[in-house]
């Protein structure tokens, strides 16, 4: 069998080296049709290589398939265009080429054409130039003039349905002003147009010229950043970038920030189509970016072919650039053009025929070839593009969705539109910066000038705010709550907040005035919401509920303390107790004692004691008789249950005892005339006088946490007035002596400050109740409090008093036992104490019975 195999598989490859063999020969002895083409291109570029190795290999492949020879007569343009037009009217004057491929655009193929008049030597130019071409009016078009690429009006409707599904409404767009696409009136406006059609619009443009004709490119980019960063629009658009100047121009983006959270980039098919031909640092400079670039069949197997020997090939001529060798659709364009003319030349029979004969011939020969979507200029294809929406991701970029013109977005190419909506079909997007949320397409800051943002300086609850200056290295530090959580809501924004705290000395209210008068930006801290103040300023959404409570010093029942251990029980209970336990003794009392059995238990004295020491299980009497065991067995575990709760409900009454206010409410400090403490740069001062009546002589100033209890020790005060969070912060870090009377009023809470109609609020708050949703405020409140609390600390501030005495309801199963065994003793002892007297009385009738009798006798 093995012998089979190989007899058969030499005969194979004798038949196939035969078959090969045989078309050389007959490419020998046919007569060959030779074309001559001429190649333009920027070999210094990685279009210019991709396309050289995609036309060597397309002459290869041709000479195999139709046996014909085709003579590339490569000339290299580096990158400059006058450059360019000299090389190609070399190429018509000197090496009589049939056809001109290349870089070269339509101002200079115009050139060219007018020196081909001169010389009488005009033939096709085939542009390779841009993925995309924008329409020209019929004088500007040249028969002899082809452009291989797809209207750019597709190009811009596509981009126009991604920014109408993220719902931006202005964006910026950028573009290179290297080809024909360097007039505003072009590009501009028709991207404009497609904006308009989903009520968007162009806010900004810029254009930027070639990199490469630069000085110093580096500086002029950063420079033209920076002036687009100072705009509020944050969505751009990078339209017709070479690779080279693109990878300086997002290197730059990287670098001054403006690839951070908040921002929003699409490219065109320009740079998206050579995303695979890049290496990783490049891509790691466009993390976020969504880009769009024309769809073409990978998984064909000429497809495959040619991509496996197109990455051979380069990697052994730019073996540097062997990482990144996979072939852009410039370079399937440029094989595809290279076939197209030799097969129209061949038809042709070359010297036959005419320039425009042949640009006709080039036009109606054409076939999709390797790109999938060849469209020439002049000749639109009836099968309209399609794009491939990709983000970059990491090392290489995520295939997210396919739009076309007709169908819109789809998930592949066998969907025919999506009616769920292009969200299904996008799924999560991965943006600049990491954000979760699709940015939005403006900013109300200025990065250059970040927002300035008080914070009161002289607040009397540093947990809030507290700020502290090194004089050492001169520097302020500010933390606090309030901090932490416009920190916190400040991640949750879907853009940078650039910022910075200033501490402010003056009061609350001079500080919202600060606000309203535009000198601040803001405000941080711990601001109550109050109407007064919505004249001036905008409240954010409260990040804590608030209101007013009146704090006073604890003033301890001693009488009841006295008899505090009364209040482990109920009266009920106590008196259930008393009266069972002694009717409990009196029954073991009358069990061992009826017959004088024990002389341990005699006397009412006797059984007193008994029942006292019986309580501690510190009886020496000794118990006799088996109905007292009975009797007392079931009361010795009520003792004992009794006795263990009793413990516990009297040690929870000395932690949480019972505290009284030494002031009753605001009208007992009203006839007292008594003073009142409170933060005097807050609100409440002019609270207690315009609504508490109080006189301002009789309310004191208190400048931090820690002097109010000398000021209730001194009695300078006699009752506080805080904000229901500073009340909490201060009964936790003075748990024992204070309570608070309840709230005066109850406002909305404590929230931050911005300009009336600032946008900023809104979106302020709509983080802190994301924040809030996700726990992390309440997280950050318990931390506050937790920093302060004393382990002795409870929550016992209240007027709601201590806890209630325990009833006989949790002993009502034992009582009801040991109720059972003492009553059925208790009758079987009376029933033999009364059978035992019934029997001794009839004893003593008889007795005296028969005495009389003998008396009668005797006497008889």
């Amino acid at each position: 069998m093995l012998r089979g195999l190989s007899f058969f598989l030499v005969l194979l490859s004798f038949v196939s080296s035969a078959k090969a063999n045989g078309r050389e020969e007959k490419c020998q002895v046919t007569q060959q049709i030779t074309a001559r083409i001429g190649c333009v291109i920027d070999l210094s570029s990685r279009v210019g290589k991709e396309q050289k190795i995609a036309m060597e290999m397309a002459v290869q492949d041709l000479f195999k398939s139709t046996c014909a020879k085709v003579d590339l007569h490569l000339k290299d343009s580096q990158g400059n265009s006058a450059r360019a037009t000299a090389a190609a009217i070399n190429l018509l004057s000197s090496k009589q080429v049939v056809a001109i491929v290349g870089e070269l655009t339509v101002q200079e193929a115009a050139l060219i054409s007018e020196i081909d008049n001169i010389t009488e030597s005009i033939v096709p130019i085939i542009s390779l130039t841009s993925t995309a071409t924008i329409p020209r009016s019929a004088s500007l078009q040249r028969p002899i003039f082809i452009q291989i690429a797809n209207d750019i009006v597709f190009h811009m409707q596509c981009v126009a349905a991604l920014v109408g599904h993220f719902q931006w409404r202005k964006v910026t767009a950028v573009y290179e002003r290297n080809n024909e696409f360097s007039s505003t009136s072009g590009i501009i406006a028709l991207l404009s147009h497609s904006l308009s059609l989903v009520n968007s619009e162009i806010e900004h443009h810029r254009d930027f010229p070639s990199l490469s004709s630069l000085s110093n490119p580096d500086a002029f980019v950063e420079e033209e950043l920076k002036k687009l960063r100072s705009k509020n629009n944050r969505v751009f658009i990078v339209m017709q970038f070479s690779l080279q100047s693109a990878v300086v121009f997002f290197k730059k983006v990287k670098q001054i920030g403006m690839m951070d959270k908040g921002y929003a980039w699409i490219v065109t098919d320009e740079i998206a189509s050579l995303l695979d031909s890049v290496n990783t640092s490049v891509k790691y400079n466009m993390q976020g970016v969504i880009g769009i670039k024309t769809n073409f069949f990978e998984t064909t197997a000429s497809f495959r072919q040619f991509k496996t020997r197109f990455r051979r090939i380069y990697g052994l001529q730019y073996p540097d650039e062997e990482e990144t060798s996979s072939p852009s659709l410039f370079a399937l364009r440029a094989y595809d053009a290279i076939g197209a003319i030799t097969r129209a030349v061949t038809t042709l029979q070359q010297g036959n025929a005419t320039s425009e004969e042949l640009s006709q011939k080039i036009l109606s020969t054409a076939s999709l070839g390797l790109s999938g979507m060849l469209e020439f200029k002049n000749r639109m294809l009836a099968q309209p593009p399609t794009f491939q929406i990709i983000n970059v991701v990491g090392r290489s970029y995520r295939e997210m969705a396919f739009w076309s013109p007709r169908y819109g977005f789809s998930k592949s190419l066998m969907e025919k539109g999506m009616d769920n909506g292009f969200s299904e079909v996008l799924g999560s997007t991965y943006w600049p910066g990491g954000l979760q949320t699709t940015p939005n397409w403006w900013t109300p800051v200025n990065v250059d000038r970040p927002l300035k943002i008080g914070v009161p300086a002289r607040g009397a609850f540093k947990q809030f705010v507290d700020v502290k200056h090194d004089p050492g290295t001169n520097e302020t530090r500010i933390s606090g709550f309030s901090i932490d959580v416009f920190k916190a809501a400040v991640e949750y924004l879907p853009y940078q907040l650039p910022y910075e705290l200033v501490p402010f000395n003056g009061s609350y209210d001079e500080m919202v005035k600060l606000v309203y008068n535009k000198s601040l930006d803001a405000a941080v801290g711990d601001f109550e919401v109050i109407s007064d103040r919505y004249h001036y300023v905008e409240f954010t959404q409260p990040y804590i509920s608030s209101g007013l409570e009146m704090v006073v010093p604890v003033k301890p029942d001693k009488l009841k303390e006295k008899w505090m251990f009364m209040r482990a029980f109920t009266t009920e209970m106590w008196f259930m107790l008393f009266v069972t336990h002694l009717a409990l003794c009196f029954v073991v009392w009358l069990i061992e004692n009826e017959h004088g059995d024990n002389p341990e238990i005699k006397g009412i004295g006797a059984m007193l004691w008994f029942s006292v020491t019986i309580l501690f299980f510190a009886n020496r009497e000794q118990v006799h008789n088996n109905w007292a065991r009975l009797v007392l067995a079931p009361w010795l575990v009520v003792i004992l249950a009794v006795t263990a709760t009793f413990t516990a409900s009297l040690t929870s009454m000395m932690t949480l005892s019972q505290v009284h206010p030494s002031m009753l409410d605001i009208g007992t400090l009203h006839k007292l005339n008594a003073t009142v403490g409170c933060n005097g740069n807050s609100f409440i001062v002019r609270y207690l006088t315009d609504v508490l009546d109080f006189r301002p002589e009789n309310i004191k100033s208190i400048a931090s946490i820690g002097d109010y209890p000398s000021a209730f020790e001194k009695q300078d005060i006699a009752a506080a007035f805080f904000v229901v969070p500073h009340a909490k912060v201060f009964l936790a870090k003075y748990c024992k002596g204070y309570v608070t009377t309840g709230p005066v009023y109850k406002p909305s809470g404590f929230g931050f400050v911005f300009p009336k109609g600032s946008p900023l609020a809104i979106d302020i708050s709509e983080a802190m109740l994301a924040a809030t949703e996700n726990g992390q405020i309440e997280k950050l409140e318990k931390q506050m409090l937790a920093g302060l609390s004393s382990p002795n600390c409870t929550s016992s501030n209240n007027l709601n008093g201590g806890p209630v005495g325990i009833g006989p309801g949790p002993f009502s199963g034992l009582f009801q036992i040991s109720g059972l065994a003492c009553s059925l003793a208790y009758l079987v002892i009376v029933a033999r104490i009364v059978r035992k007297h019934l029997r001794d009385l009839s004893y003593t009738r008889l007795q005296a019975m028969l005495t009389d009798t003998k008396m009668w006798r005797h006497l008889a």
